[in-house]
């Protein structure tokens, strides 16, 4: 009975003492980064653990205003860096002058090649400041642009690049979601949409009214083909819960918006159509996982594996996910924590 009582103690001395070790790190505030003040998060329950840098969607998709509602759960495994990018949200509004008028939007170009510059940079400050010899990517969407676009240049700076949705070739994916939701309509009978897309006609447009319309059409059937995510996800935490925060969040959207489909009438360029993966984005010198909705109409399936099928990589992994479209689900998020785990060799 006394032995036991004595192992007792010493395993809750032990346990107590791994405990008082951890040391949770907490961090909001705007970084330098190319040149601009540009926002970032960094939390975890263990600032020793390996760290997560997340690259959102849109391009202005920012995700730090839901922080703990989709990867909360993570941060007793890593430490989480969500960043908004160069022209969205928080980043956006720390730069953007009070008055948005279109001579700002012509006169501050979003070009791939400075986005990526900006986030090899914020890598390079993340190792340094949080002591670590590599950060792991997780790219969504447009983020998979950045992420695909950073691990190919400096691959030196990252454990593994986790692809989310993957843009491969950004006129031909473009292209055939045009086609495959005129068949989609075309099966439902759908004579709004096919007005719609008769309208249009196929793409490029260099119009980003254009890509807009044809943009929302494409998630109408993503919606009804896909399971969706919680509608808790997306309720705003309070800190960015204000008008100032909406407002640059929402002009931002429509400012990274403009660059990544392009405007021939104002003279801008579309970053989206400038990518094209298969051609000079085929080897790889860390692991690579893909995380593909089997619903995703945007990023298809069929354009997605059959690069991933051409790529070279030390190690590389297709998880096709059932009921996901192109956005996040838990689905999605389930099959990115295990995608990390594995290429880090967590248990």
């Amino acid at each position: 009975m006394k032995h036991t009582l004595l192992l007792i103690l010493f395993l809750c001395l032990i346990t107590g003492g791994q405990a008082a070790q951890t040391k949770p790190i907490h961090e909001a505030s705007f970084v330098s980064i190319g040149g601009i003040e540009q926002w970032v998060t960094i939390s975890g329950e263990d600032r020793d653990k390996p760290v997560i840098l997340f690259l959102h969607g849109g391009p202005g998709s920012t995700m730090s205003q839901y922080d703990d509602a989709i990867y909360g759960y993570w941060k007793k495994d890593f430490v989480l860096v969500y960043w908004d990018q160069r022209g969205a949200g928080r980043t956006f509004g720390r730069n953007a002058p009070e008055t948005i008028t279109e001579d700002y939007w012509i006169e501050n170009p979003l070009t791939v090649e400075r986005m990526t510059a900006d986030g090899i940079e914020l890598s390079e400050y993340l190792i340094k400041h949080l002591g670590k010899r590599k950060i792991t990517l997780v790219g969504t969407s447009w983020g998979s642009v950045l992420g695909a676009s950073m691990a190919l240049k400096r691959p030196e700076l990252f454990a593994a690049y986790i692809a989310h949705s993957q843009i491969v070739d950004g006129q031909e994916g473009f292209r055939h979601a045009f086609n495959k939701v005129s068949k989609l309509a075309q099966t439902a009978n759908d004579e709004e949409s096919l007005n719609k897309l008769a309208a249009l006609g196929p793409p490029p447009y260099g119009d980003a009214r254009k890509s807009g319309q044809l943009m929302r059409i494409i998630k109408k059937y993503e919606r009804e083909n896909s399971i969706p995510a919680p509608a808790s996800w997306w309720k705003v935490a309070s800190e960015y819960d204000n008008e100032k925060d909406t407002n640059d969040r929402y002009n931002g959207d429509d400012y990274s918006f403009l660059y990544f489909a392009g405007h021939k009438g104002m003279g801008i360029k579309s970053m989206e159509e400038a990518v094209n993966f298969s051609k000079d984005g085929l080897r790889y010198k860390i692991p690579v996982y893909f995380i593909q909705g089997e619903e995703d109409i945007l990023t298809a399936p069929d354009l997605t594996k059959a690069y991933f099928d051409k790529l070279k990589a030390p190690k590389k992994e297709f998880v096709l996910v059932p009921g996901a479209a192109h956005g996040h689900n838990q689905a999605v998020i389930d099959a990115q924590y295990k995608a990390v785990k594995k290429a880090l060799n967590l248990r």
